[in-house]
């Protein structure tokens, strides 16, 4: 297996943050000490950044100048996450917009941090040929990731837009179904599903069973710009860790280079973990019109992101919203390091 590279100036910035990290070792504000940092990422493309890490070995490298082992695990949507993060089973993860509302939330503002930006764009609703506007949809059965999570939040919205009423227990005008992505796709193609709003690879996997797109969220958007995936970290990991905190940036950014200059090795990653965790092939072909629908950034588009709250907050699904306009969501201190480390521009929340 092998691992991306850094350009030179790159390799400079990361040899020294490596000494810094060794010689300060993994111990933060409080002085704890740990051994292992828990990550998590969806086998969608949208957490692309997160899978090319993982297959590269790029993680263990990172994280091995500090002298830590990591431990990846794959989730399925936002919810489970929050349940990992808030419990502090998981350290770090690569997640959507409104599940990352919904734990700042529950946490007083407490619990999490975004620490970097991943993805904008590359969700739909696709549905069967057959329904050519939002009014043939009364009646039909859509399905969605898990309830609350990024994409059924955007589904409930747009719906509600169309004067269309979508219940949480599945009633309503349409009936949403929360579902695995990838039991979305056998259900659509089965005809269990007239449709689903959900993230790439499974819109172009839905596309390739007979679907066709009915809306691209891209369209939604002003400039087609819009966070589908950021990460975020435990609030005390970031305090306590910020050693380690650098290193996962470091890794991220690794990533998003690869991306950036070897895209048919990034695809080549991204499919080969979607395999490994689904057990479902993603062929060159549709990785290829997936890939197009996104843009990798390590900005995480704060703006779009309270945006999404407020679609959230429209549909019933987040009844309070911060009284502190988010105002300590965003912690991007060590990507900013980063970026200025290896000459890029810094991104601002």
């Amino acid at each position: 297996m092998t691992t991306h590279r850094p350009r030179p100036t790159a390799a400079l910035a990361a040899a020294l943050t490596g000494l810094a990290m060794l010689l300060t070792g993994c111990s933060g504000a409080s002085g704890g000490k740990i051994e292992q940092v828990n990550i998590g990422y969806f086998p969608n493309l949208t957490h692309a950044p997160g899978l090319i890490a993982d297959a590269e070995g790029t993680f263990v490298e990172k994280f091995g100048t500090l002298n830590l082992k990591v431990s990846t695990k794959s989730f399925n949507a936002g919810p489970d996450v929050i349940q990992a993060i808030l419990s502090g089973s998981l350290d770090i993860s690569y997640i959507g917009p409104n599940p990352t509302v919904t734990a700042y939330i529950q946490s007083q503002g407490d619990g999490i941090r975004v620490i970097a930006g991943s993805t904008s764009g590359g969700a739909f609703l696709v549905v069967k040929p057959e329904i050519t506007s939002a009014a043939q949809l009364k009646g039909r059965k859509l399905a969605t990731p898990q309830l609350g999570n990024t994409q059924d939040i955007a589904l409930r919205y747009w719906l509600k837009q169309q004067n269309l009423t979508a219940t949480e227990d599945g009633g309503g005008d349409v009936s949403i179904l929360p579902q695995a992505n990838s039991a979305a796709v056998q259900a659509f193609s089965t005809g269990s599903i007239d449709g689903a709003w959900v993230p790439e690879p499974y819109a172009s996997k839905l596309v390739a069973a007979g679907g066709k797109v009915l809306v691209d969220e891209k369209s939604l958007w002003p400039d087609g710009q819009f966070v589908t995936t950021n990460v975020i970290a435990r609030t005390a990991f970031v305090e306590q860790h910020p050693d380690a905190v650098r290193a996962f940036i470091e890794a991220h950014l690794d990533a998003l280079a690869e991306i950036k200059d070897d895209p048919e090795k990034a695809q080549a990653d991204v499919a080969g973990q979607i395999q490994k965790i689904t057990g479902q092939e993603t062929t060159a072909d549709s990785l290829k019109a997936s890939w197009k629908n996104l843009d990798f950034t390590a900005d995480p588009l704060a703006s779009t992101l309270k945006e999404s709250a407020d679609h959230a907050a429209a549909v019933g699904l987040l009844p309070n919203k911060p009284t502190d306009g988010f105002a300590k969501l965003w912690d991007l201190t060590a990507l900013n390091d980063a970026l200025t480390a290896r000459g890029q521009q810094k991104v601002g929340s």
